[in-house]
């Protein structure tokens, strides 16, 4: 994939990224503001060592507040869920003990000591890699912004404008990502992050037009006017009639995906229900007044974000009865608790662990923390004897069929009656059948099963290409899970569905080769519904069945991507 600007004539220059939402638009671009400054190397402390100290508990502090209050303000629950790990960095007492210590025993400035501090956490987590790289950022975004309230400065952050414009940036932390308004940023592009950044799923959510992994766009000069098409992934800058002509289509055409009937179908009748991905009883009434046919993913991370203990079964029960409510009698998918890696909880987790993306993490905390999960199963059978909703419930992180067969085993002895897993490691995708044999359904949760198969952190910018579920592997996986189930369903005589709930089910192409695959459902952020709902709509199985076929034989994730593109030409023509 070509990630250089390319001269398009005189005047105007292309970048090419990976485009992870879509949209097309004309406005100028702004860049973030200059980062942060670090303090001078060594600066000394002047006045009272305590006084500092207590200066720089003070701006800890009240940084943590304010990303609290944030997330109270913010739009979606993922970037509530994102501003809430946040703040709890701001407020984490080892790292403020630490940069005391600097106040206290080397005589450093709270900034410099903050400063130092900070850094050293980042370090270590970039050493760790995986999900622990990817939250360095969001420490030395916590870092910046202490420093900034130390120095009495603004923080860090997105332009505030009145206008509209298109925001470039090396990528966004999600401080700034989970608060964008909409109404005047109409686009972001970055030159690094991945698809399946924080920037991407939220970008998604928010329905921006987004481009990320673009080299070179940062360098634009502030005030250009671009034309931004998330859908292609391309940035050009002093539009010209052409691009023009781009946006007046997608304005058209978005008027056509601005609404789901609610009946998610193939041309020739195939039902493929369109499911909502949801965390809080706000996404949950959005979804249903979106259209969505149920939920095949109900995060609930939502109920123990923030906290340092573990919330009670009564809380975790009225949170669940609020959600439900809000789709009577359909079918709800409850992921259970996914805690660990990017999502460490004070009572569940070990953050010390060498790489957290390969360890206790979801279905796992049960082995080193007994109990939690149980009494998870108790609230959800709780809630859903208070509610007409059709409940099933699946566990992340599972591998082997042992795993699946316990966890059936509590989820009926906490009185629910469907279970299921998540596939997100190829050695789910290869035991399937076994699995299948134990649980009722299984859901593909896109996001890990491709950076597990293709062993790339799915939040570098630099592995973009390696971590898409366009790579024939991943579709593979996909393939032979699908077979799985076919083989379950036929041993058993009661057929097992197979959902996907990751971000691939939001990309119009791409669900079209999932039906293709043998997916029964899809779920995906509200947002997408229309779109996706309307691709399908313009395919039979026989078709999806040969789309896929196509992607399946394909080299390489661009080329499958291509040719599927090619073999569609509804999505040019609704400029998906």
């Amino acid at each position: 994939m070509d990630y250089s600007p390319s001269e398009t004539d005189s005047t105007q220059l292309r970048y090419t990224g990976v485009g992870v939402s879509p949209g097309r638009v004309i406005a100028p671009l702004i860049p973030m503001a200059p980062p942060v400054a670090a303090p001078p190397e060594g600066e000394a402390l002047t006045g009272d060592p305590e006084s500092a100290v207590e200066r720089l508990s003070e701006a800890a502090t009240s940084v943590k507040t304010e990303l609290k209050e944030r997330a109270e303000r913010a739009r979606s629950e993922a970037a509530a869920e994102v501003l809430k790990a946040t703040a709890l960095m701001a407020g984490d007492k080892a790292l403020i003990k630490n940069a005391a210590k600097l106040v206290r025993n080397h005589s450093l400035s709270p900034e410099r000591a903050l400063w130092d501090a900070a850094s050293g956490y980042a370090d270590q987590m970039r050493a760790m890699g995986g999900y622990m790289a990817e939250r360095a950022a969001d420490i030395e975004d916590v870092r910046a912004r202490i420093v900034a309230e130390l120095r009495g400065m603004p923080a860090p952050g997105v332009p505030q404008r009145t206008e509209p414009f298109v925001l470039a940036a090396e990528d966004l932390a999600p401080a700034d990502t989970a608060v964008l308004d909409p109404r005047t940023v109409v686009a972001l592009v970055t030159s690094s992050g991945g698809p399946q950044s924080h920037t991407a799923i939220l970008a998604r959510n928010l329905g921006l037009p987004a481009v990320v992994a673009a080299t070179g766009v940062t360098d634009i000069e502030s005030g250009t006017t671009v034309f931004v098409d998330g859908a292609a992934g391309s940035i050009v800058s002093h539009p010209r009639t052409e691009q023009e002509q781009a946006v007046a289509a997608w304005h058209r055409v978005s008027e056509q995906l601005a609404s789901f009937d609610g009946h998610g179908a193939l041309a020739d009748g195939t039902e493929v229900p369109l499911l909502a991905n949801v965390g809080t009883a706000d996404d949950a009434r959005a979804a249903a007044a979106a259209g969505a046919q149920g939920v095949g993913l109900l995060r609930t991370e939502f109920c123990f974000l923030g906290r340092d203990t573990e919330p009670t079964v009564e809380e975790q029960t009225e949170s669940y009865v609020e959600i439900f409510q809000a789709f009577g009698s359909a079918k709800i998918v409850v992921r259970t608790l996914d805690a660990g890696a990017d999502k460490p909880l004070p009572f569940l987790t070990d953050t010390t662990e060498p790489n957290p993306a390969l360890g206790v993490r979801g279905y796992r905390t049960d082995w080193t923390t007994p109990g939690v999960l149980e009494r998870q199963l108790r609230a959800i059978a709780a809630a859903a004897q208070q509610t007409e909703a059709n409940v099933w419930v699946m566990a992340p992180m599972i591998s082997t069929a042992g795993e699946s067969a316990h966890f059936a085993e509590l989820v009926h002895a906490a009185g629910l009656a469907v279970s299921g897993v998540m596939v997100e490691t190829p050695a789910a995708a290869i035991t399937a059948e076994q699995i299948l044999d134990r649980v009722d359904f299984v859901s593909l949760g896109t996001n890990d099963l491709t950076q597990y198969t293709m062993a790339a952190d799915r939040m570098l910018g630099s592995l973009a290409e390696l971590n898409s579920p366009w790579q024939p592997a991943v579709l593979r996986m996909i393939e032979r899970t699908a077979a799985g189930a076919r083989a379950a369903s036929s041993e058993s005589g009661v057929h097992k569905n197979v959902g996907v709930c990751g971000e691939a089910a939001a990309d119009p192409a791409l669900a079209v080769v999932l039906v293709g695959l043998g997916v029964d459902t899809l779920s995906m952020s509200p947002r997408s519904l229309a779109a996706v709902a309307a691709v399908l709509a313009r395919v039979d199985l026989e078709r999806a069945r040969s789309v896929a076929h196509t992607a399946l034989h394909a080299t390489s994730a661009h080329e499958a991507r291509e040719a599927v593109r090619a073999q569609l030409p509804v999505l040019e023509e609704l400029g998906l």
